[in-house]
């Protein structure tokens, strides 16, 4: 059974009800209980059963639902296909009416006491404040979502603590990101709760954090687990757009039970759709693979798939981040120009509270580029503004890196003082390629 109010509540609900009608204890009691009994119930002085209940709603001409939690079965699957319906919007990317929509909807399951839908309207609002780049404001909506499902089971609460992770790790604070993730993963393999989608969630998002932090080998495994987890459906959109409708059909016949699991199913589609987003992040990290690979057309192939995921989202983050991996691909196929172009686009995006790693990587490529140019001026300057962002980050392997090669145009333009400066600050975060001061990894699933 469902959610139920406390004695007293369904006491005094049943007290009101009978009065509407004009029944009598006695009338509503018989023919299987008594009138001390209804007496005993209305007074709040003892826990009625589920056939007791039953009884009563059909004495009274309500719903057992109705009865038992005060909320109408109806209003219940009513609030559920509207928000599939968000969830739809959301998924083709119209994210400011999703917005409004599931804003609507929280204050009516917050006025209604349905702890469930509110949960899920402020899912629906973090994810929606990610796509816009929000994160202060998606990170606490997660936060109340967990805090809704507190006693739910781990693989329930998945959703809310990979929007949480994400949020903080978008805003540049790569380690704790990666700490939530990781404690849930273990938590998820050791436990046995081997549940794919929040294995899927977990593991893609990710993916990101590790390549900032320079963890290439937790990335890479990261995104195998996740291609082998990948659910695979023919065209989810439609198929959940054909139980919405059937939902739809069998509310206005009353059929409340059916649509409700009509609905289950749509909603658990839509959930699909938001994992394309964690699945272009793993065409991402194969475009990574094949860059560092020398493969440079296969990774370009790779990451223009990636972005075309992305952007058909509008995930202006996300999408910002591949395309700082794109354009470095262009560079190094001779592109230069179409490279610096996209970075410019990229930084139009961005600040320093909103990807500052991503940020931090275009202003480096620039400097790069700039440098072959022999505009060293140029090249300074985003190599100056590229550690700025990094340091605030703690992005460690990429701080070493920049450092080196701040070090070395300062070399080469003659300030030698100030190129050992930059070499010593390169080594007081240097790291070994591909390692982090990561704990152990996670355990893994049983695939």
């Amino acid at each position: 059974m469902g959610e139920r109010d406390d004695p007293g509540t369904i006491g005094r609900r049943v007290q009101r009800l009978r009065a509407e009608r004009g029944l009598t204890q006695r009338q509503l009691a018989e023919p299987v209980y008594t009138p001390a009994y209804i007496s005993t119930l209305e007074s709040g002085r003892v826990r009625p059963s589920d056939d007791a209940l039953r009884h009563l709603a059909d004495r009274l001409g309500v719903a057992f639902d109705e009865l038992a939690s005060g909320h109408s079965a109806r209003l219940v699957t009513e609030l559920r296909l509207r928000l599939t319906e968000a969830q739809r919007t959301l998924a083709v990317g119209e994210t400011e009416a999703a917005a409004g929509q599931y804003t609507g909807l929280l204050a009516e399951a917050e006025t209604h006491g349905l702890a469930a839908e509110r949960s899920a309207a402020l899912l629906g609002l973090g994810e929606c404040a990610l796509e816009t780049g929000e994160l202060v404001a998606g990170r606490q909506y997660f936060e109340r979502a967990e805090e809704c499902m507190a006693g739910a089971p781990l693989p329930a609460r998945v959703p809310a603590l990979r929007g949480r992770a994400v949020a903080h790790y978008l805003a540049g604070e790569l380690r704790y990101a990666v700490y939530l993730l990781e404690t849930a993963l273990d938590e998820l393999n050791r436990g046995g709760l081997h549940d794919p989608d929040a294995l899927l969630l977990l593991y893609a998002s990710a993916i990101g954090p590790y390549m900032d932090m320079g963890a290439h080998a937790r990335a890479a495994q990261a995104a195998e687990l996740a291609l082998a987890l990948a659910p695979q459906s023919g065209d989810p959109a439609l198929v959940a757009r054909m139980h919405r409708s059937v939902a739809r059909t069998l509310v206005a016949e009353g059929r409340l039970a059916e649509a409700d699991a009509s609905l289950a199913k749509a909603a658990e589609l839509y959930r699909g759709l938001q994992i394309r987003t964690e699945l272009a992040n793993c065409h991402w990290m194969r475009g990574y693979v094949y860059a560092q690979d020398g493969q440079l057309e296969r990774a370009e192939a790779e990451l223009r798939e990636a972005l075309g995921m992305l952007s058909a989202k509008r995930a202006a983050l996300y999408s910002s981040q591949v395309a700082v991996e794109l354009a470095d691909v262009l560079h190094r196929r001779g592109r230069s120009d179409e490279a610096a172009a996209l970075l410019h686009d990229v930084l139009g995006h961005l600040s320093p509270e909103r990807g500052a790693v991503h940020s931090a990587a275009a202003h480096r490529l620039l400097g790069i580029i700039a440098e072959d140019a022999r505009r060293t001026e140029e090249a300074e300057e985003h190599y100056v503004r590229a550690l700025s962002l990094l340091e605030r980050a703690g992005a460690a392997g990429d701080l070493a890196d920049l450092c080196r090669l701040l070090g070395d145009l300062l070399r080469r333009t003659g300030r030698v003082e100030a190129a050992l400066d930059a070499y010593r600050t390169g080594l007081g975060h240097r790291t070994a390629p591909g390692t982090t001061t990561l704990g152990p990894a996670p355990a893994q699933p049983p695939l």
